[in-house]
């Protein structure tokens, strides 16, 4: 992609990106963090890859700065998801060299750090020469840095994006007339939406068709797992009675959603949160805290935003992040590393919290800094120390996300989201479902010559 067609898909003029980079630049607020003053890139183009996302939408405004500074020229190509994915995979697996950086996306890392497909990028933190001290390479929160890292702890991509699974509650009117509390427990949690559905015409939980993401933490919640001991292990446990009995708890909470449900987007389910339309949504700190953040919101007042009920077994809400890295082939690759360590910097992370409001960055200097906490207080709650809190648990004992990283996971989520589906249509028990799930899965990973 050249990067006119990277500035156009970004929805930025050029004139506009150009006129933001010399305004910046003129008014020199913020220096160019860790570059030197010459221009030691001058003449290399650097060709980056991504799938979309607002994060390179507001790089963008700072990239002209970048390029003045170093004498180097950006070039990313920005895809939808799936498409960047598998462009991504097959490039890197050949050993192509056509990208000097790339995402590294959460559910194809462990892949791509087993493979060898990444440089190791502790060989320029540990130059000081390349990368200075106050950098700090653990200044990232650690449950963010676990896919980028190999078996050895060496460290092969750094988060630009974090993903907190939170509970937002919407309608606490309706619910302190009711005289209940914000649910602590999958029990709990099962009851709130049975009260409050139908009350006003508000539906008692909303959630979207993703449901290998949505239903993972109630079959780890009851003590089960989607497989058996990942990434070594990769056996599906699809059928176990834990897993079982996640889905049909899963399935009984989607009766007390709007109808149509089974195929929401997550704008669909944002939107009746944010709207009052429905009173519990359970997913990424980013699609649930605009309850209170947005200026769409009509529920500003009534809302609450926490950790999400714990099971009776296991408190494990989803977590993810995305990441930059240096492919093995690249052509560029301290050039490569001058962007990665620019591009997600303590100074460019503050820039896109004070100026753009982009708050799910890894960086936990950022995060616990009090222009972070002050954007993100809201009605007496610290969002942002609900987001590092989620965030850094995968860290603290067992990765329990690692079923998430392995390149084996995408075929046992499709059976799963088909499991869910045939549950809450009532095609099949939960039982049934499950047990098909799991023969499928196990099918389709040795067709792909998976070794299980």
């Amino acid at each position: 992609m050249t990067r006119k067609r990277f500035v156009e898909a970004s929805g930025i003029s050029r004139r506009k990106l150009l006129g933001v980079g010399a305004a910046t630049l003129g008014a020199a607020t913020f220096p160019l963090p860790a570059i030197a003053q010459t221009k030691p890139f001058a003449g290399v183009t650097l060709h980056g890859a991504s799938f979309q996302h607002r994060f390179f939408t507001l790089l963008a405004n700072y990239i002209p700065e970048f390029e003045a500074q170093t004498g180097m020229k950006v070039d990313i190509q920005l895809s939808a998801f799936p498409i960047y994915n598998q462009q991504a995979n097959l490039e890197l697996s050949s050993g192509g060299s056509a990208f000097d950086f790339v995402n590294i996306t959460f559910i194809l890392a462990a892949r791509w750090v087993a493979a060898g497909l990444l440089v190791n990028l502790d060989e320029f933190t540990s130059d000081p020469n390349l990368t200075p001290a106050d950098w700090n390479p653990t200044d990232f929160v650690a449950g963010a840095q676990v896919p980028y890292r190999d078996a050895k702890g060496a460290t092969f991509g750094y988060s630009w994006e974090g993903g907190a699974m939170l509970m937002g509650l919407s309608r606490m009117d309706l619910m302190e007339k009711k005289g209940l509390k914000i649910p602590k427990t999958f029990a709990e949690l099962q009851q709130v939406c049975a009260e409050i559905n139908g009350t006003d015409n508000v539906s008692g939980f909303v959630s979207f068709q993703l449901h290998n993401w949505c239903l993972p933490p109630y079959i780890q919640g009851f003590g089960g797992n989607i497989l058996r001991n990942p990434p070594t292990d990769i056996m599906p446990t699809l059928n176990s009675p834990e897993a079982i009995q996640a889905l049909e708890y899963y399935a009984n909470l989607l009766n007390y959603a709007p109808r149509g449900v089974l195929t929401y987007t997550e704008d669909q389910a944002r939107q009746s949160l944010i709207t009052g339309r429905s009173n519990i949504f359970i997913h990424t700190s980013s699609w649930v805290t605009p309850i209170l953040l947005s200026d769409e919101s009509k529920v500003k007042d009534t809302s609450r935003i926490v950790r999400m009920p714990a099971g009776p077994v296991h408190d494990f809400p989803a977590s993810n992040s995305q990441g930059l890295g240096i492919p093995k082939n690249a052509k560029n690759k301290k050039a490569a590393w001058e962007f990665i360590k620019w591009a997600v910097s303590p100074e460019i992370s503050m820039r896109l919290v004070k100026e753009h409001g982009h708050l799910s960055i890894c960086r936990r200097s950022v995060i616990e800094s009090e222009a972070y906490r002050k954007l993100n207080t809201v009605n007496g709650h610290d969002l942002g120390a609900l987001y590092l809190e989620v965030l850094e648990l995968p860290a603290k004992g067992e990765n329990y996300m690692a079923y998430r990283t392995v390149k084996e996971f995408p075929i046992v989520g499709d059976v799963i989201n088909k499991a869910v589906e045939q549950v809450v249509t009532g095609q099949l028990s939960a039982h049934d479902a499950m047990n098909a799930a799991q023969e499928q899965a196990i099918a389709n990973l040795r067709r792909s010559g998976s070794a299980l």
